[in-house]
């Protein structure tokens, strides 16, 4: 039976055995996923096996299967590709190969296998566990284990993780791997859209996924390609035509450069391949076009891992290990994945069989099923990159006017936002305003309009080109009614953090001394410090993640350097405690204080000692990140001083105050990605509400349900009415009253060595993905 939701956490793995593997090619969060495994699995109880070389190392045995400990996971979680190492292993593809493999985990008590890799991998798991019995009965017959050993061991329990940068495995949003490796990829994009700008060049770059173009497609949607070749939707016959005809387009709107992405398995309607040669012989031969190609390979694999796949690594590893434990011997084999922002279980059989289905529509040349079949994010990304790069602005114009404006402290992503806004409101035929500072400059009329290629090239930018202020509107809503009655402002696009909640939210509540505010309203959250009510995530916080974590790793290179070494690292946030809690996660901070936890002297006490007791270790250095307004007495120099007190002797203090690198730079993969689906979002929701709200030849709009803030809900970007979030709101420390991520604190502590309650009552249920096929043959 699974284990009651009364079970000790930490009694949960006593006397079981758990073999952690990485296996098939390497992506970078592998690390991350087993230090999460390693840790949690001691948390429980259990005894943790590493097995070095993938399946080969299962097949051969000996010093390949070995105990690992708390320690012996330290400092891997920021390396790229897989420390315990991994191997393509025919010998695990025969029998004998695997009954060796069932025999050394039988002598060593081993029943619970957490592999990491693609499907191959998982595939290879599952048929392992399948014969499971088989094997056992081979060994037994041959003398090679003893009848009580076979019983010990009479069932094998597989977990899943999915370590895939191709992220080609059907039933999870993103693979262990994808994000870094997009990472890798927008950065050299960014690099060769300088040097292709300088020159006016054509740029063919090929990513990885021979199978899958999910790689392809999102960073075409990242740095607004002109083109991208993927293999699940050949482009139509006559392609070449067509392409030369955008790049002239192109060029003719004064852009300087052209961008095509290419996935290495990218083919035409007939089956043959389309290479960056190919096409670089078209544009050149064609347009006469000064053409480069560049073919990224293996770089895309290598490097740190990004923030998000370090979370992610971290929330599977935690979830695999729980899915072991509480397996049954009816329990089927699953992966542990991600969707949308949940931790779910899926049967890892199901997803492997959608996956082969994929390539089996693929070859049948039912394309539109294949890339159904990848997913909804998939699916989603494909269209929304169609969308944005087919273009064709109407000849017939909606007569609707839409203003845009930027509002609170600038971050990464607010011009990616702001561009796929303009760009579609383009192609639904409306008239779109560009609104420069803020609230402020709508109520002194710094309204322009912007056409498409007023924001080109905007995606990549940092910051905000509109530019931002904190100012709210009640102290201008005079000025603010009479200019959107000026410039005949129909609907507004308000992109921003906490300021733009609160401000929607006077302007609706004005509503009815001001009939010019009943108009359709959207608030898009951009902020890095994730505190806009109504949204899991906001445009701006996974750069300012990025930045964070990698300071921190750098911060922990000079610790491990120096010895006896503890960091103090204060972070921005407000009163939201997101920043420190997430980027504690991603670079295995030793604790994070934040508001939302209430803590005292005792509680500052308890983690003094808990870094004297570390520094006895082989690890002797530590890091506590604080964030800025987690207590107004306990601050940063409080509590600097009183650790370099309390370690006098055992350890020293250093203190960094991260500041505002953390709402500069260039946006992160996911913030582009993110931002520019927000925006198309936000545009089509306002078009749609603009034909409600048309009456008698106007614009009347006063219902909640015309004021609201766009956001992404566990598994959906939803749009829910300002004036029902006010009730969720704490409005003196800037917060929504409810925060999801406060359940992944417990998290933080363990994989820290901290005795914590883990809630093992909130089991995720195993999901079906054949199901969601439905209508496809």
């Amino acid at each position: 039976m699974a284990q009651p939701p009364s079970t000790d956490p930490t009694k949960m793995g006593a006397g079981r055995s758990i073999a952690v593997l990485t296996s098939g090619g390497d992506a970078q969060g592998m690390n991350a996923a087993v230090r999460a495994t390693v840790r949690v699995g001691i948390y429980t109880g259990a005894k943790v096996y590493f097995v070095h070389e993938g399946y080969q190392g299962l097949v051969d045995g000996g010093d390949n299967i070995r105990l690992a400990t708390w320690e012996s996971v330290s400092m891997m979680l920021q390396l790229g590709g897989t420390v315990i190492g991994s191997a393509r292993c025919q010998d695990f593809r025969t029998k004998e190969g695997r009954t060796k493999a069932a025999c050394n985990l039988v002598k060593l008590g081993i029943t619970n296998l957490c592999v990491i890799g693609g499907d191959g991998s998982l595939t290879g798991a599952d048929q392992f566990r399948t014969e499971w019995s088989e094997l056992l009965a081979i060994l037994l017959k041959a003398g090679k284990v003893t009848s009580a050993e076979a019983k010990a061991s009479s069932h094998l329990h597989i977990v899943g993780m999915v370590g895939s940068i191709d992220n080609d495995f059907c039933g999870t949003d993103m693979t262990i791997g994808t994000d870094s490796a997009l990472h890798r990829i927008i950065e050299i994009v960014d690099a060769i859209t300088t040097t292709a700008q300088s020159h006016q060049r054509t740029f063919i770059l090929e990513v990885m996924g021979r199978h899958c173009g999910y790689l392809a497609c999102v960073t075409a949607l990242a740095c607004g390609a002109d083109w991208v070749f993927i293999p699940e939707m050949p482009p139509e016959d006559g392609w070449e035509e067509h392409l030369c005809r955008r790049l002239t387009e192109q060029r003719g709107r004064g852009s300087r450069l052209n961008i095509i992405i290419v996935a290495e398995g990218a083919m035409d309607r007939s089956g043959k391949a389309i290479t960056c040669d190919n096409v670089k012989k078209l544009v050149s031969t064609k347009l006469g076009f000064d053409t480069r190609t560049t073919i990224l390979g293996h770089v895309q694999r290598g490097g740190t891992p990004s923030a998000f796949d370090r979370i992610l690594a971290s929330r599977m590893g935690v979830e695999a290990v729980m899915a072991l434990l509480q397996a049954t011997p009816e329990t089927p084999a699953c992966v542990v994945s991600l969707s949308g922002n949940m931790a779910v279980r899926l049967p890892l059989m199901e997803c492997v069989q959608v996956t082969k289905d994929v390539t089996i529509a693929m070859g049948e040349g039912r394309f539109d099923d294949a890339v159904m079949l990848r997913g909804k994010s998939f699916e989603n990304n494909w269209n929304t990159y169609k969308m944005l790069a087919h273009v064709h602005i109407p000849e017939k114009k909606s007569n609707i006017n839409i203003a845009i404006l930027n509002v609170g402290a600038p971050c990464a992503g607010m011009n990616a936002a702001v561009r796929s806004t303009v760009r579609v409101g383009l192609l639904q035929g409306h008239r779109m305003l560009a609104v420069h500072d803020s609230f402020d400059g709508l109520a002194h009329g710094l309204i322009e309009p912007i056409d498409w290629s007023g924001v080109a090239g905007w995606t990549g930018k940092g910051g905000s080109n509109l530019g931002t202020k904190r100012a709210l509107p009640q102290d201008f809503m005079d000025d603010i009614s009479l200019n959107i009655a000026k410039f005949n402002i129909h609907a507004l696009v308000i992109i921003g953090g906490f300021e733009a909640f609160a401000g929607g939210l006077q302007m609706v509540q004005a509503r009815e001394k001001f009939e010019e505010l009943c108009i359709p309203i959207v608030v898009v959250p951009a902020t890095v410090s994730n505190n806009v009510p109504g949204s899991d995530f906001s445009i701006g916080a996974d750069t300012a993640l990025n930045t964070i974590t990698m300071t921190c790793d750098r911060i922990k290179q000079s610790a491990a350097g120096t010895k006896r070494r503890v960091f103090i690292v204060e972070t921005m946030g407000g009163h939201c405690g997101y920043l420190a809690t997430m980027a504690g996660l991603a670079s295995g901070a030793d604790f994070a204080y934040i508001y939302e936890e209430k803590f005292n002297i005792h509680d500052l006490e308890l983690n003094v000692e808990h870094l004297v007791e570390k520094m006895k270790t082989t690890v002797k250095r530590g890091l506590i990140l604080r964030n800025e307004k987690s207590n107004a007495n306990y601050n940063t120099d409080f509590i600097f001083n009183l650790y370099s007190e309390e370690g006098k002797g055992v350890f020293d203090c250093r203190k960094n105050v991260l500041g505002h690198m953390q709402q500069g730079g260039t946006p992160s993969p996911f913030d582009r990605n993110f931002a520019t689906k927000m925006g198309i979002k936000a545009v089509l929701w306002l078009t749609d509400k603009l034909k409600d709200c048309y009456r008698h030849g106007r614009i009347f709009a006063n219902s909640p349900d015309s004021a609201c803030v766009l956001g992404m809900k566990k598994r959906s970007l939803v749009f829910q009415p300002l004036s029902e979030l006010k009730d969720l709101t704490d409005f003196e420390h800037r917060i929504p009253k409810i925060q999801w991520w406060l359940k992944l604190r417990p998290i933080l502590k363990i994989l820290a060595k901290y005795k914590t309650d883990l809630d093992t009552t909130e089991k995720a249920e195993i999901e079906h993905v054949i199901k969601k096929r439905a209508g496809v043959p």
